[in-house]
């Protein structure tokens, strides 16, 4: 039986090298090989593929997803297109977009004309990775897949962008392209300018925190080993032109996520500085997954208190993974 050639885009960052660790580790699907195209920017780091780095089905390529060229020959040898690769930081695109158009749009655009150009007569999948942030705020209730898009930041709005178009090819060309919409994520490899590892690891270092505003915007809370399962679900199982969201059922205010990361790190509120807002600053994110659970039966599988507590863990344990990153990144607070 012929290997499903799986390219990666963006393998080398937070979750999609650990969709590329779980594809290749003992519980992934036999036969697959996987490509992972990534530019290994600042939250690149090809330390988090060592563990599949010697496998005979893995292989890396330093490459720009804006690079026409060099993706036609990738996407040309590959079957399947699953793409992580974007700017994502929320506090940088409002210090400057560009960047954020440029790989999160025009990036987006290449790698689907790659796809048409080899997929389109037959059957190539194209996973479009998103976020829950292009449907901007809601104050109550859960936003369904249908809900019109209405992005606050630069970064939401270049992957709303991203989005319309992926579904745009799907809906002209017929490519078979699936969204799915996340919300925050958190586990071990997570670059440390993200709430949760920026916590983490200045607490570790008995530094103070940063704490947006008041303190209550709220976020729903996505380990990554349950992400990566919904990826896989609609990599697998999900249907052309449809779009998932992926939720992982805890939601909590930014003040309460910050007096369990106190807890586990064993430090009080008087390591906690409170700064000025961010602008746009979305009060509340809530997904409906409704659709996955349905479909796909999908279920987040791994509980707050478990993960969070693994996390910090990690962190602790591997200080050689993430101090070499805070030393050299200018890193700016996060609140996301």
């Amino acid at each position: 039986m012929t290997a499903t050639r799986i390219l990666v885009t963006g393998g080398a960052g937070f979750i999609g090298s650990h969709y590329v660790r779980t594809l290749l580790g003992p519980q992934g699907p036999a036969g697959v090989h996987v490509t992972v195209l990534d530019k290994l920017t600042y939250a690149g780091n090809p330390a988090n593929l060592d563990p599949v780095r010697e496998h005979p089905r893995f292989s890396l390529v330093q490459g720009d997803i804006c690079d026409a060229e060099a993706v036609d020959r990738l996407v040309a040898e590959h079957h399947q297109i699953v793409h992580f690769a974007a700017e994502s930081h929320v506090d940088r695109s409002i210090l400057g977009a560009t960047e954020f158009v440029r790989t999160n749009v025009g990036g987006t655009q290449v790698l689907l004309d790659a796809a048409l150009r080899h997929h389109g007569g037959r059957r190539g999948v194209f996973v479009h990775i998103s976020t829950d942030e292009v449907y901007g705020s809601i104050a109550s209730g859960s936003w369904p897949e249908t809900h019109p898009l209405s992005p606050s930041s630069p970064y939401a709005a270049s992957k709303a962008a991203a989005d319309l178009l992926a579904l745009a090819y799907h809906r002209t060309h017929g490519l078979d392209v699936r969204v799915t919409r996340c919300s925050n994520n958190y586990g071990p490899h997570h670059f440390p300018e993200k709430l949760i590892p920026l916590f983490i690891t200045r607490l570790l270092q008995g530094r103070t925190v940063p704490l947006y505003g008041d303190g209550l915007n709220v976020r729903d809370w996505l380990h990554i080993d349950d992400h990566v399962q919904g990826v896989e679900l609609v990599r697998t199982k999900g249907r052309p032109g449809e779009v998932y969201n992926i939720g992982g059922g805890t939601e909590l205010t930014n003040r309460e996520l910050a007096s369990l990361l106190l807890e586990a790190c064993g430090a009080d509120w008087g390591s906690v500085e409170y700064v000025t807002d961010r602008k746009g600053h979305d009060r509340r994110y809530s997904v409906d997954c409704t659709k996955i659970t349905e479909e796909l039966d999908y279920r987040p599988r791994k509980d707050f208190a478990t993960g969070l507590a693994e996390t910090v863990a990690w962190y602790r344990e591997n200080r050689d993974w993430w101090e070499p990153l805070r030393q050299r990144a200018e890193l700016r607070p996060a609140a996301r």
